[in-house]
């Protein structure tokens, strides 16, 4: 081998240790620039992260206060059916001892049920006593709306 072809040797060695060296460099630059740029991106997720907790926080209280004005509502409801069974209760006893007064009621039959008058509104309330087929005569029917004692509604 002679000195030239030496030096070549060793310089081509050279240039590819260069060589190598300068894509090593160019890799961590690119590297360190990625890792800059995820850094970059990773706190921007953070801030983003944190704006959307101001707004958790702000659903968690309209939530809240949702479930409170519910449950409110739904004591308001289980107060109101209170107080309608209660009422049922008093109108079923008020119309029980009507048919206990009335002497065309049995109440003691086995298959006795109280009627309970008609709660839909415009209607007129059920009656227990029995109608009579007899005519009714203007004048006697005029008498009958006017007196209560005698099954009118005081309406003319």
């Amino acid at each position: 081998m002679d000195t030239g072809t030496l030096v070549w040797i060793i310089v081509a060695i050279v240039v590819v240790v260069v060589l190598i060296g300068v894509a090593m460099a160019v890799s961590r630059r690119r590297g360190s620039a990625r890792a800059e740029q995820r850094r970059h991106e990773a706190e921007q997720l953070r801030e983003d992260a944190a704006a959307g907790a101001s707004g958790l926080q702000a659903n968690r209280a309209e939530a809240q206060q949702a479930r409170l004005e519910a449950d409110a509502a739904q004591a308001r409801a289980a107060q109101a059916e209170r107080n309608t069974a209660m009422d049922e209760a008093t109108v079923e006893d008020r119309v029980r001892e009507a048919d206990r007064v009335d002497p065309d009621v049995d109440h003691t039959a086995d298959d006795y049920q109280p009627e309970s008058p008609s709660t839909t509104p415009g209607s007129e309330p059920t009656s227990t006593e029995p109608t009579s087929t007899e005519p009714v005569t203007p004048l006697e029917e005029d008498r009958r709306q006017k007196d209560p004692d005698l099954g009118g509604t005081h309406r003319a």
